[in-house]
């Protein structure tokens, strides 16, 4: 592995007491680094459980606290939002299964803490996405505007449908049938993740994926998406998701194999692996041992390094260097190889680059 990340946010993470010696220009690039990560209130959340609040100093602790009382507003409509669409598909046969942020929050994980949410994500199966959406429709979400060749992307290649926002609230459903597309190079078991899921205590029909699974997802999430702005965040949500989960017996080993069967190794040795530089998260070398025929070769471990212990670093100047932009775009033309076939792929990233930017920019006669 490379040496260690430089950038303040992550060390923070790492060592919290670490912020006892900050100088005033320490808190200040602290504030920039978590906040363009998301990161602001989960830092106040770690510093308050390691009883470090008082260290902040006043003219930084606002940052803190306003990032605080945001995700806490948020975490609450988070709820409200839940229960309006449980009330919504109440009339169809099948359980609400939460995924990502919304799933912490209603089962009371440890990620939960400090998170901030752009949407609620949603697993259905896929004969039922027409029964979800008109009844979701009715309830008041309706499709987010989308260009024709978007909304077509959406309906014929994605493991979801375009985002229905509602039109009230503004709160944003992703419905999805499946935890990546169906042109991916990978395909878990939507019928197996469901099989799965376990409901969430004093709500009737709604439930999260199973331990196991809910941390494949997330895995899955960060080292398939070519966009990564809060890729630090998420690896935290890994992280507590983690350390939660690694108190039960054998663990470790059921993760190893659910990871093998639903073919989603390689997305878990990434995530263990960037765990443990940027956070160092506690992962038994035995469990990097079990993934090692997921492993990559040496070349192309290599390259990944140099990607992704870039682009999952605060999207911030200060943690950038010469090689972060080329970095980015790696990312990004990585994930949609790993999401399409080569046919698809290059018309897709054509259409991205020039026609839509053409189509964005152009003037009305």
């Amino acid at each position: 592995m490379p040496s260690r990340p430089r950038d303040l946010l992550s060390r923070t993470l790492r060592s919290p007491d670490s912020v006892t010696r900050f100088s005033m220009a320490d808190w200040d690039l602290l504030v920039r680094q978590a906040r363009s990560a998301g990161l602001l209130a989960r830092i106040r959340h770690v510093l308050a459980r390691q009883q470090l609040t008082a260290a902040i100093p006043f003219a930084a602790r606002w940052h803190f606290d306003a990032a605080d009382t945001l995700a806490t507003k948020q975490q609450l409509a988070v709820r409200w939002e839940v229960e309006k669409i449980r009330a919504a598909l109440n009339g169809l046969t099948l359980p609400l299964i939460l995924l990502k942020g919304s799933a912490y929050v209603m089962a009371d994980l440890p990620a939960a803490a400090g998170r901030l949410f752009n949407d609620i994500d949603i697993l259905v199966p896929r004969e039922q996405l027409g029964p979800v959406e008109a009844a979701l429709m009715l309830a008041g979400w309706h499709p987010a505007p989308l260009s024709d060749y978007d909304r077509r992307y959406y309906r014929r290649w994605m493991h979801e449908i375009p985002p229905l926002q509602h039109v009230m609230r503004a709160s944003v459903i992703d419905v999805h049938h499946a935890i990546l597309p169906d042109t991916a190079r990978y395909h878990p078991d939507s019928a197996t993740l469901r099989s799965r899921a376990v409901a969430v205590a004093n709500m009737p029909g709604v439930q999260v994926l199973a331990t196991e699974d809910r941390i494949l997802h997330s895995a899955t999430h960060v080292f398939h998406d070519g966009e990564l702005p809060h890729g630090l965040r998420d690896l935290t949500d890994l992280d507590l998701l983690l350390r939660d989960a690694a108190a039960t017996p054998d663990f470790w080993p059921r993760l190893t194999t659910r990871a093998r069967e639903l073919q989603l190794g390689r997305s878990l040795f990434y995530a263990l692996r960037y765990l443990r530089y940027f956070l160092d998260t506690p992962v038994p070398d035995s469990a990097l041992a079990a993934l090692g025929s997921e492993a990559p070769n040496r070349f192309t471990l290599a390259l990944m390094d140099g990607i992704f212990t870039r682009v999952l670093a605060p999207d911030h100047a200060s943690c950038a260097d010469a090689f972060t932009p080329a970095a980015r775009l790696a990312a990004f033309v990585r994930a949609h190889w790993l999401r399409m076939p080569v046919h698809l792929l290059i018309p897709h990233l054509f259409h991205k680059a020039f026609i839509s930017p053409w189509q964005r920019n152009a003037k009305p006669a």
